[in-house]
Formats: structure tokens, C-alpha cells, sequence
């Protein structure tokens, strides 16, 4: 009797992940109306994206999503929002439309578990806003950088207050259950292996104090509604028309104060930490009312935001990236639950 050995993509190396996912990419081509020269990987991580050359000496980027994650109506809804964004005059991608009218293929490949979506998308030519921290991080800079931020966080918070959901609209939620209920969205960060005993203890104490505390923040449209939920620099494109708000792949139903830590989140070591807040709470002051009883739900944020970066490890355990980072997401966790508990 033979056995059939069932390949796990997560378990290959990250040179072979590759290879596959970008014969995938190649075959997704076909799907619209281009003259290809060649494509150029940019970032192969949660999903893949490649930059199209095109004969022309034009560009426009493709990416690969990672199985699983949406359904096609939450991809749908994602397109559709950004329509929606657009016409408001935000600055979001521009989606190109398949040969069928469709915005995204369905595309499957040996050796890749499928059909994995795919969309492709205009080329937007910028510098992250996060490259200017690189270049030089002094105090201008950094207001310049949270201040910016914080200003397009309250122009989609103002979209989304005002903007009435087409029929069968979905998106995953950031609520409660999302971030610390029985299955969260990102994984139950509570069992991640590489927490100690003292650790998981704190995570469990955290977890049962956001269980009871999230819900009384309330949903309203003033403080909860659709979010980024991945507002960091490297998202942020500065173009010669002004600033553009890039990846929305992980976009949602959230609290208005979720965006602002996450933004917040990574820097929090960092010596110009106060002034990036401050920046970045003014910024969007400038733009729509954050009362002072909001702001000061940010701890709670920022504890709750550290959870789904354990999570996220948990979920991939064993995989390179993730084994890299996982000491250091743990320490940045529990300082942020240990100063929220406290």
C-alpha cells in the first residue's frame, strides 16, 4: 500500500516557497491584457508581491494573496471600499480589472495549496514615509513622519463615520472577539510555546481583563468603525502628489484608537516615542475630534495590539521569520501588557 505524503507549504525553505509562489504569479499573467517583460519579487511574506515590467517601460504590481486569509467576498469588500476611499479623495491603489471585468483571479499551480487570489494593481511611485526615520531620525523628522499619519488615520476615520456599506460588504472585525476571544484573528496567543510560565500567566491576566474591558469602549461611529489596522511608515508612500496609504490587506472594523497604537506600537523603545504620540495625536486632531477620555484608552491599545503579534508567531511556529522575531515580540508584549495592567 502506498502512502501520500501531504506537502505543508510552511514546512519548505524559503528559496523553494519562493519558486512556487512566483511560477504562480507568472501563470496569474494570463489573466489580464499585458506585455510582460519580466517580473521582479518586491516582498514575499504574508502574501507575495511582484513588480510587472512591462515592454513598454511601464510598471504595475501584482500581488499574491496568502491562501486562506480573505474569502472573496472580504476581497471583494476590500476592492469596493477603496473605490469608495478614492472617490472621497483619499489617495489608496488603483485596482486594473481582469480580461473578464473581474478585480481579482483565482489561480492554482502545482505544489501551492489553491486557488490563491490575485489582483493587480497601478504602480505608485514613492518613498516609503518610514525611510526618512532611516535617513536622519531628529525631532522635525518625526513630527513630519506621525504628524502625516495621523492625518490620513482621521481622513479614512471620517470616510468610514459617514460612508453607508453596499449590500454583502465584509471585512473581519478587531473587536473583542477578534483580538482576545476563543479564536482571534491572528491566533491564540496565550498557548504561543515560547512563553514562559511567568509570561503566559500575564497574557492569560491580560486576556481576562480585555475581555471584560474591550466591549465598554463602546462601538460607536465616533470611536469604532472601518481601520486600516496596518497605519505603520512603510505603508505610507510619499509621491510627488502627496502622501498614499498603501496595503490595506489587513483592513477592518476596529477601533479608531487600535489604528493609532498600532501605528505607535513598534516604537515604543525608541527615545523619540513621546514625540511620535504627540505628533501623531495632533495630527489627527487637525482632522477629527479625539477626545481626551479616547486618547487615553491608548495603553489599552497598545496592550491589546501586542496579543495578535504573539498570535501571528503561534501560528507560524517553526517557520524562520517567525522564530527570529519571537523573543523580541514577546518583550515588547509584555511591557506593554505589564504597563496597562499596572
Amino acid at each position: 500500500m502506498s502512502t501520500v505524503v501531504t506537502e505543508v507549504f510552511a514546512d519548505l525553505s524559503p528559496e523553494e516557497q519562493a519558486r512556487r509562489l512566483l511560477a504562480l504569479a507568472t501563470s496569474a499573467l494570463e489573466h489580464w491584457e499585458l506585455d510582460v517583460e519580466r517580473l521582479e519579487p518586491l516582498k514575499v511574506r504574508e502574501n507575495a508581491v511582484y513588480a510587472v515590467h512591462l515592454r513598454c517601460g511601464r510598471r504595475v504590481v501584482l500581488r499574491v494573496h496568502r491562501y486562506g486569509y480573505h474569502t472573496d467576498a472580504a476581497l471583494e469588500s476590500e476592492h469596493l471600499w477603496l473605490q469608495a476611499l478614492c472617490a472621497s479623495g483619499i489617495e489608496v491603489p488603483r485596482f486594473r480589472a481582469t480580461r473578464h471585468g473581474r478585480m481579482f483571479a483565482r489561480v492554482s499551480v502545482p505544489g501551492l495549496s489553491g486557488p490563491r487570489q490575485v489582483d493587480l494593481l497601478e504602480w505608485i511611485d514613492g518613498l516609503p514615509l518610514g525611510a526618512l526615520s532611516e535617513l536622519n531620525v531628529h525631532e522635525t523628522q518625526i513630527e513630519l513622519i506621525y504628524g502625516t499619519i495621523g492625518a490620513l488615520a482621521a481622513a479614512m476615520h471620517n470616510h468610514s463615520s459617514g460612508w453607508s456599506q453596499p449590500p454583502g460588504f465584509v471585512r473581519h472585525a478587531w473587536d473583542a472577539e477578534g483580538l482576545v476571544g476563543e479564536q482571534p484573528l491572528w491566533g491564540r496567543f496565550w498557548e504561543l510555546d515560547a512563553l514562559s510560565a511567568e509570561q503566559r500567566r500575564l497574557f492569560l491576566t491580560l486576556r481576562s481583563r480585555l475581555l471584560a474591558e474591550l466591549p465598554t469602549c463602546g462601538v460607536t461611529s465616533d470611536r469604532f468603525g472601518l481601520i486600516h489596522a496596518d497605519l505603520v511608515p512603510e505603508n505610507i508612500l510619499i509621491t510627488g502628489a502627496g502622501p498614499r496609504i498603501i496595503d490595506f490587506d489587513d483592513g477592518g472594523h476596529g477601533w479608531h484608537m487600535f489604528e493609532l497604537a498600532t501605528s505607535l506600537y513598534f516604537i515604543r523603545r525608541e527615545r523619540y516615542y513621546e514625540a511620535a504620540r504627540e505628533a501623531l495625536l495632533a495630527g489627527y486632531r487637525r482632522h477629527r475630534p479625539l477626545p481626551e477620555e479616547h486618547a487615553k484608552m491608548l495603553p489599552l491599545f497598545l496592550a491589546a495590539r501586542g496579543t495578535t503579534y504573539l498570535g501571528w508567531a503561534h501560528t507560524r511556529r517553526g517557520e524562520p521569520t517567525a522564530l527570529e522575531l519571537t523573543p523580541q515580540l514577546i518583550g515588547l508584549a509584555a511591557a506593554a501588557a505589564a504597563e496597562y495592567l499596572a
